[in-house]
This record gives C-alpha cells, structure tokens and sequence, in this order.
C-alpha cells in the first residue's frame, strides 16, 4: 500500500486544487480532448470510452521498494558517484529542469502530457555530467499502490557530453488486481557522443491502463539502446519517439510484449532522422493468448537534408490462440534521396511443421509449443551480447512467458 507520506501528500495536492477531476478537465481547457476511437490518428485501434477519467483520484507514486515482485533482478539501493544525480523531480536543480524538463514533449498536441502538466511536477530526474561513465546500472520506477488512483509520472534523463550510463526503468502495480491509470511522460536527452541504454519495463495489473508519451533526442555522435517491454495492463497506448538530431547518432529500439486474457497492447514508434549519416534499428515482438490483441504502428521519418541514412523496422507477432488478434503497420516518411530504409511485418500462428519436428524428436505437443514460442521472442535477447542485460532480459521475458503460457 502506499507510504502515509505518499497518502498526505496527494491529499495535500488535491486541497490545493490539483484534484483527478481537474487533471481531466486539463485537455478541455488547452483545447485538447481526450482521444476517441478512430478519431485521431494513432488511435485507430484502441478504443477507450470504457475509461472514466474523472473516477480515479490523483495520487503520488509509491517507491519501487513498495512492490511485492520486479521485473528485472536489480539493486534498488541508491547510487553515489561523482557526477551522477538521481533525484525527485521535486528536488531537482532549477536550471537543469528549466533546461529540459518539457523540452521534447509538449503538451499542446497530447492530452495525456496536459493531464500530466496539471499536477504537481512528481517523478525521477537522472543527470550524469560531462563524460562521466556510471559504474553501475542506475535502477528507478514508479509503483502504483492504491486502487482506483491515477498516477502521473515524469522522468527525466540527461547525459551530457561524453557520458554513458545503463537506467532500469520499472512501472509496476502493488497488487494483481489494482484498478487504476498510469500516465507517463518520459524524456531521455543524450548528448553529443553520450551512450544511454534504457530499458522500460512495464509490468502492471491486467486491470490498470497504461498510457505513455516517451520521446529521446540524441545528439551527434551520441548512441540510444532503447529496451521496451509490455507485459500488463488491460488497455492504453504507449508512443515511442526517437529522434537522431545530429550527424553520425545512432538508435536501437528493442520492444517484446506478451499478453493473455482481454489485454490490449498498443505501440506507437518514430524513427526520426533529422541529420545525415544516422542510424536506426528497431525490432517489435508480441505472443498473444486468448482473446488478447496487439496494435504496433511504425513510422521512419527521413527529414529533408538527412543524407546517408541507415533505417529499419521491423514487427513480428506470434497467435498461439485462434481467438488472438494482432495488427502490425509499418511507414515511411522519406525527403532525402540517399538512404536505405527497410521494414518488415508480419502475424502468423505456430508452424504447424515445427511442432511436427519437435514432435516426431520425442517432445511432449505442450513442451514443442513452449519451446517454439520461447525460440520467437529469444530472437530479441540475442540482439544484446552475453552479459547483465541479456540476462536480466531473458529471465523478465521468462517469467513472463510461465504466466502467460500458464505454466
């Protein structure tokens, strides 16, 4: 359950007028409103008129440590090293907030951001200075700990020049059957020649919604590794943007998700190259029992000027129930004339001849399909070279997959 602390303080916020009505009213009065089903592109595929904005109280996240179970095996405890700050948003240095804090989201085109405007400014801001290397990896998140609650949460990520840094972002529910809304707003800023690798894992209730506005900009020669993974949630729309704004930058976006019962997982991606000689790779995999469905829609952005661009996409869903549904769209935006932009698509069930394979080798039809469908998304953990973060991937994804697969 929330700390007493986090129960004050989101009272507090609401006598002071920041109440979950006012959040929602927040959209109306900057002229925006809450999305409608088809009604605004990249909502074509997720409807939310089920959700009743204004029922869910305004409440501060809890601390990761408040979580019965993680998703990655992780240190929680916090990090001291020079050059390195991981802080509340609250308490952060003014100048690196007025600097950043808003800079690659703005609230004018996305009600969700709005919404998260008009609250109190709550979240983890991590700043790593010029050409500090972090030791370790830096672990934060946000803990939704009250039913019928919708927490907001910022989290803002600079890594000056030179700097490199691993952050283990984890959004996670306090209880298995939490009814509630998260709403983030995510902005990763990587500075010329910086490494940042960012992996967000999103394990919450199959009761709660998600709802996600993430953008990263990364400077010349500057590098994201971008690790997504949708495994809660009932319903939502989580949109990703990464753009290369200096030459010789570079992005490799990796998302696996897995869903069972009625889930609704909905990824939005931009690959943007706005410089020449940049380089982006994405790759999207999704299981889906039952009568879960899956929406990913990828966009490659190729700006005017953005010479010798290097661009893929790819999205590969795999139905292990008759009754599961997935759509996959990818899209090119291209105004230079020297790139290579490549994409790849595809939903299909289990090969009927691979079972038939393992089969015919002595494997029980239950242990085939099981194999089968860890080979799938074992694709995506072998993107990343033998060490912490591909175990850590590989035990998230497999633990996952027992739930899942109900074994």
């Amino acid at each position: 359950m929330a700390s007493a602390g986090a129960r004050a303080g989101a009272r507090a916020h609401a006598d002071n007028g920041v109440t979950a009505g006012a959040a929602t009213r927040a959209p109306g009065e900057t002229g925006l409103q809450l999305p409608t089903f088809k009604g605004r592109p990249g909502w074509e595929f997720t409807d939310i008129s089920g959700l009743d904005l204004p029922a869910y109280e305004r409440e501060l996240a809890a601390p990761l440590t408040s979580a019965p179970a993680t998703l990655f095996e992780l240190e929680t405890d916090g990090l001291r090293q020079d050059g390195v700050l991981v802080c509340p948003l609250e308490r952060a240095p003014a100048d690196l907030v007025e600097r950043h804090l808003g800079s690659l989201l703005a609230q004018r085109d996305d009600p969700f951001v709005a919404i998260c405007e008009a609250g109190p400014r709550t979240g983890t801001l991590v700043h790593v200075g010029r050409g500090v290397r972090v030791e370790r990896p830096i672990s934060i998140g946000a803990v939704q700990a009250r039913d019928r609650t919708l927490v907001n949460q910022r989290t803002l990520i600079v890594l000056e020049e030179g700097a490199e840094a691993d952050v283990w972002d984890q959004l996670l529910s306090a209880d298995a059957q939490l009814d509630g809304v998260l709403n983030v707003v995510t902005e990763l800023v990587v500075g010329a020649g910086a490494r940042l690798r960012y992996v967000c894992g999103q394990g919450l209730s199959e009761r709660s919604w998600i709802f996600g506005a993430q953008r990263a900009d990364v400077a010349r020669d500057g590098s994201l590794e971008w690790v997504a993974l949708g495994f809660g949630s009932v319903n939502g729309h989580v949109r990703m943007q990464t753009r290369l704004a200096g030459p010789g930058s570079e992005a490799r976006v990796t998302g696996a998700y897995a869903a069972r019962g009625g889930q609704h997982i909905d990824f939005d991606t931009t690959q943007e190259h706005a410089a020449p000689s940049t380089t982006s790779d994405l790759a999207f995999r999704g299981v889906l029992a039952d009568r879960s469905t899956a929406v990913w829609k990828g966009n490659i952005i190729v700006d005017p000027g953005a010479q010798r661009t290097d661009a893929f996409q790819e999205s590969r869903n795999l139905l292990i129930s008759k009754r599961a549904h997935a759509d996959a769209i990818p899209g090119l935006e291209i105004q230079a004339n020297d790139v290579r932009c490549t994409h790849a698509a595809a939903v299909a069930q289990i090969d009927p001849d691979q079972l038939f394979y393992l089969r015919s080798h002595g494997l029980l039809e239950r242990d085939a399909r099981r194999l089968v469908i860890e080979g799938f998304l074992e694709a995506l953990v072998e993107r990343f070279p033998e060490g912490e973060v591909r175990r850590l991937l590989a035990g998230a994804i497999e633990r996952r997959l027992a739930l899942v697969l109900g074994a």
